[in-house]
């Protein structure tokens, strides 16, 4: 009970450790696991034993014969299945050539030049070569967001590698779970027919499990024969039935059918798919938290001495420094990334979950065969999970200012409601050449916003999804737009620090239009005049964004006063020469340089349709 208990408390602790310092979780589970295990064993206890013992030994132990296994596979399957259900296609259409290269291309390279590296250094077999070259395939999106969450980049720079964890990640898990049936169904005969034929039932069954239990799930939960608060637990209990009924049609099917089960749910039509992640992610980081300090726990320190030889820095280095930055620049080759912004890819690539979890369930099953050199495939992999992790999260940071693809100043902006006029507002600035994210929890909103090719996301502000959205890192402006004084003034508390470091902004209140006009918010949006109705009614009547040339500070202070006047025209931004934008804010002393040549930029009926005093 103590070790059951202290598991869960130390894997919540990590969790919270790796929050606080803005690291991945994986960092300080595996250290602590090794330390109750196998460091404890070593050098903490006078009998060698852990403090924290998985498999029973037959005097303590959490799970008897192979349960420990069983867990592992079991967490592993729901893992996988939440990383199916962030997989969507219409995402995997945007991300364009180099990812696709860097998933196909640049897997393969990592695949051939591992396997041939871990066979000429440490004298393994080919099949275990190969099957270690697998496992390290992936770069899990879980231990890449919490490096680049604070790292301002360009924004394709962040997408590329965002979408690359995800995407590897059932790619990996797939390579790893063939080559392994590949070693256990030969035998001293080589690639037999066998081989093949289970290769084959893996894919028809795996697909076929998952496919069809995720219609039925979507289904049933569509057609209202789930009670809403069964929800949650009968999806996670069909994922557990789909995974343990592939496993006996074909053995080593089950983690693809969970993978292609998430996938058909996340792309399907399942009303409640947003419960359904949210769910699966907090089941995910319990479950992540207990699994990676059991595994590590359960490495024996013999293990850890395999690797104490310069061979394992050899292998690390070329891994790190060589296969990984061949793999990437040509997988990146004839794109539009610039050399520094590829070589930054390149140095980025930690290896996650995915990898040390399946690493340690197919190593201890092929300990229990008698494969002959399975011992190095367990230390092998941790080695590079927490060797990449570590080097990443300590260097990418330094590494992106060194190299020159740290944005020094953050120009993308997130406006918070994707109302009518927030899209108006936001397609301009788009046009204009700002990298413009919407959010908002309307998913109306959200679908005629990605109509106008906008960067929209469904999200309720008063979760921590944004905070984990690494293509929000050239983000450094924030506009709160939404019709709820509340909410706007929560957003400009909540993100004015993360998104906000350049400007965050919103609109004035009922109140503060009342109030006299030098009492008006910095913060305050526009002009001190208009409100979110009044926004609303001018967008309804006048769509357009206009703009009109300055002559000269006069002529802007009066064009200011004639649309804070008149309420069909609304006073938005000014660009000046080069074509660099300001907002407006309520207090119009804001802006302090404007010279003839500038452009005021207003919302509404055309300054020039109607006949108004004549402005010099």
């Amino acid at each position: 009970m103590l070790e059951l208990a202290g598991i869960i408390i130390l894997g919540i602790l990590a969790q919270w450790v790796a929050w606080k310092f803005k690291i991945p979780a994986i960092l300080p589970l595996i250290l602590i696991g090794l330390l109750v295990g196998p460091i404890a064993a070593a050098f903490f206890t006078d009998d060698g034993s852990k403090w924290i013992e998985p498999v029973w030994n037959g005097v303590n132990g959490l799970f008897p014969g192979e349960g420990l296994f069983y867990f592992v596979s079991l967490a592993i399957s729901i893992i996988l299945f939440e990383g199916g259900l962030t997989l969507k296609r219409s995402e995997i259409k945007n991300v364009g050539p180099v990812i696709t290269k860097l998933i196909t291309l640049g897997s393969a390279i990592t695949f051939f030049g591992a396997g041939l590296l871990a066979h000429f250094i440490f004298n393994l077999s080919w099949e275990i070569s190969f099957l270690f070259s697998a496992l390290i395939i992936v770069t899990g999106p879980t231990v890449i967001t919490p490096i680049l969450r604070n790292i301002p980049l360009k924004k394709d720079v962040s997408t590329v590698l965002k979408w690359e964890g995800i995407l590897i990640d059932p790619i990996g898990a797939l390579v790893a779970v063939l080559v392994f049936e590949f070693i256990s169904v030969e035998g001293d005969s080589g690639f037999t027919k066998t081989a093949l034929v289970e290769f084959g039932k893996i894919i028809l069954f795996g697909t076929t499990f998952g496919f069809t239990f995720a219609h039925a799930l979507a289904f049933s939960v569509n057609k209202k024969l789930i009670p809403h608060y069964l929800l949650n637990v009968v999806s996670l209990s069909t994922v557990l039935l789909v995974f343990v009924e592939s496993e006996i049609f074909a053995h080593e099917s089950g983690l693809l059918a969970v993978v292609v089960m998430g996938m058909v749910l996340g792309n399907g039509k399942l009303e409640n798919i947003k419960e359904l992640l949210y769910f699966k992610e907090s089941l995910s980081v319990l479950l992540i938290s207990i699994l990676f300090i059991l595994l590590a726990a359960n490495i024996n320190i013999q293990d850890l001495m395999l690797l104490y030889k310069w061979e394992t820095a050899i292998l690390f280095a070329v891994v790190v420094f060589v296969i990984r930055p061949i793999g990437v620049f040509l997988s990146t080759a004839g794109s539009q990334l610039r050399f520094n912004e590829r070589l930054f890819i390149s140095w980025v690539g930690p290896r996650g979950i995915v990898a040390a979890g399946i690493a340690s369930l197919f190593g201890s099953k092929l300990l229990k065969q008698g494969v002959e050199g399975a011992e190095y495939i367990t230390p092998l992999v941790f080695m590079i999970v927490l060797g990449t992790v570590l080097l990443n999260a300590t260097t990418a940071r330094p590494f992106a200012k060194l190299i020159g693809v740290f944005l020094k100043r953050s120009e993308g902006i997130l406006i918070v409601g994707a109302s009518q006029f927030s899209r108006l507002i936001g397609r301009y600035l788009e046009d204009n050449g700002r990298h413009v994210v919407l959010v908002d929890s309307n998913q109306t909103n959200i679908k005629l916003a990605q109509e106008l090719e906008l960067e929209a996301i469904n999200v309720d502000i008063y979760s921590e999804t944004l905070n984990d959205n690494i293509e929000l890192n050239d983000v450094g402006f924030l506009m709160a737009l939404t019709g709820s004084a509340d909410i706007n003034k929560y957003a400009i508390n909540k993100f004015k620090d993360q998104f906000g470091e350049n400007g965050s902004f919103r609109l004035i209140t009922v109140d503060e239009i009342n109030a006299p006009a030098e009492n008006t918010p910095k913060e305050g949006l526009f002009s001190h005049t208009d409100d979110f109705i009044q926004l609303t009614e001018v967008a309804r009547k006048y769509p357009k964004i206009h703009e009109i040339e300055i002559k000269d500070r006069t002529h802007y202070e009066e064009l200011i006063e004639l649309t804070n006047t008149d309420e069909d025209r609304i006073p938005l931004l000014v660009k000046d020469k080069r074509g660099v934008l300001e907002i407006i804010s309520s207090y119009n002393k804001a802006i302090s340089k404007v010279e003839k040549g500038y452009k005021f930029v207003y919302l509404g009926k055309r300054i020039n349709e109607i006949k108004t005093p004549k402005l010099n």
